[in-house]
């Protein structure tokens, strides 16, 4: 007889809060004692992180997994989709890329999908006493719900009780409800036991009438209204986030551009949350700034990425850039464009070809059949001294040529990466997490002209945001309802934490 207790939190849009409440409530169980484990389906996403057992998954599940005081594994995450192109993506089941299919393919291929996720979910319920579930996007996609693994179609097949959260900040918060619950099926409906507001601001008295209408018109409580945390800093799933924070007088500027297949681009949070950084995302049509640093981060699809560069202006400006004396690091699929030559010759990213690189850095990238996924720890190398380093390696493309004979990176193996040029304006290297280590982060700053670098721990400051995300769900749901519906121990430890 089952006894982990389970919750599965979907969502009336993607961005809605579904990873947000996930992290809370992760954090907020393990705080009480309680064995939690996240879970998610499956994943679209091209952030990623890489697991204690050696896979890949979503980087939102290793956040949750983190809130719950776990390594990431790749049961919480069996099925992740990393999108190369407008209709097709790279399909990693149980942390390993084993094919590219577009979406008709995938279709016909779910239910081998859905066997990958109801192994890890067995898996789940013999180790824990809870497992949080985070839907995708959102259930009431007509054209999505024919085998659906992601939402419903999962939470039917293993008779989980669901929660809705909608995010009021974007309007229409009653209509987004009450619409999502109607375009469902009669059993799916009955599978709803409440709902979630997320990021309300203003007086909580002015929101009630509607609440009670809800109430009224759905049969089914309002779990709570979660405040908007101004600040609150957790590592996206996907989405960019607002860089232009209010920083005072940030002395460096640095700039990176938004290709349209950019990954991991959480490596630059660092960037822009330090105060003493002015750090801008450069999108499609806008004006490239002037800078003391620009950064070329990850993509799923170089050569098109590239291309795609070329075309905004940014070959020219990044030359212009050097020439000024300015700085530039790429890291991962941005080192991979520093170089002479890029090569697909099996068309892993796209269609099969070669193309010229920036020419910046002299080597040459290939793009092979297997992944390289590692979690690193290490040195860099940058400024004429070393500072530690840890971060995570996920890649196809294997780098050849005399500029790593001046490695970025030594790892603690001692294994070179990356490259430094010879003028030591140029920096590149395959270790995403590059600005994550405070003395690291320090470092580039200064080799980058900051001068006086303010020491900032981003882990250190995702803990605490953790911590406040708890605290405030711990304030604002209905914690016994919400134990309601988990019961067993969780649902105990929550009564606990309400008492």
């Amino acid at each position: 007889m089952q006894t982990t207790a389970t919750l599965m939190v979907q969502g009336t849009t993607s961005d809605a809060g579904k990873s947000t409440l996930v992290a809370g409530l992760c954090r907020l169980l393990a705080r009480r004692g309680v064995r939690v484990a996240p879970f998610k389906p499956q994943n679209m996403a091209l952030n990623s992180a890489v697991t204690a057992d050696g896979g890949e998954i979503g980087r939102a599940q290793a956040l949750q997994a983190l809130a719950a005081g776990l390594a990431p594994h790749t049961d919480f995450n069996p099925v992740l989709l990393k999108p190369a192109s407008d209709v097709g993506a790279q399909v990693i089941i149980h942390g390993k890329a084993v094919t590219q299919l577009d979406a008709r393919a995938y279709h016909d291929y779910k239910p081998t999908a859905f066997a990958a996720v109801l192994a890890s979910w067995d898996r789940l319920l013999s180790a824990y006493e809870c497992v949080l579930v985070e839907g995708a996007g959102s259930p009431a996609e007509i054209n999505l719900r024919d085998r659906d693994i992601a939402n419903m179609g999962f939470a039917e097949a293993v008779d989980c009780p669901v929660v809705l959260v909608a995010d009021i900040d974007r309007g229409g918060v009653f209509a987004h409800l009450v619409g999502t619950l109607e375009l469902l099926s009669p059993s799916e409906q009955a599978r709803v036991k409440g709902f979630v507001i997320n990021r309300f601001r203003g007086d909580i008295g002015l929101l009630q009438p509607g609440l009670d209408w809800l109430e009224a018109r759905t049969g089914r409580p309002v779990l709570g209204v979660l405040p908007y945390l101004h600040g609150l800093f957790l590592d996206a799933e996907d989405a960019l986030a607002d860089a232009r924070a209010e920083k005072g007088e940030a002395r460096l500027r640095v700039i990176a551009p938004v290709y349209p297949r950019i990954s991991n681009h959480t490596d630059l949070d660092a960037l822009r949350l330090h105060p003493q950084v002015d750090f801008r995302w450069v999108g499609p049509g806008q004006a490239i700034p002037p800078a003391d640093l620009i950064v070329l981060p990850g993509s799923k699809s170089v050569q098109a990425d590239l291309t795609w560069l070329r075309a905004q202006g940014w070959e020219a400006a990044i030359r212009r850039h050097l020439r000024y004396g300015g700085k530039l690091v790429g890291i991962c699929g941005g080192f991979q464009m520093l170089g002479r030559r890029l090569a697909d010759p099996a068309g892993r990213e796209g269609a099969a070809g070669a193309m010229d690189g920036l020419g910046l850095l002299e080597l040459d990238t290939v793009l092979e059949a297997e992944k390289q996924l590692a979690n690193v720890r290490g040195e860099l190398c940058v400024g004429g001294g070393t500072a530690p380093l840890q971060g995570y390696e996920i890649h196809m493309g294997v780098s050849r040529g005399a500029a790593l004979a001046r490695p970025a990176v030594r790892f603690a193996d001692g294994r070179p990466d990356g490259a430094l040029s010879e003028d030591g304006q140029i920096l590149g290297t395959y270790v995403h997490g590059l600005f994550d280590h405070p003395e690291a982060l320090a470092a580039l700053l200064a080799w980058a002209g900051a001068e006086a670098v303010e020491r900032v721990d981003l882990a250190a400051r995702r803990e605490a945001d953790l911590d406040r995300l708890a605290d405030s769900m711990a304030a604002s749901l209905d914690l016994d309802r919400l134990a309601a519906c988990l019961g067993g121990s969780a649902g105990a430890a929550l009564r606990r934490e309400s008492a």
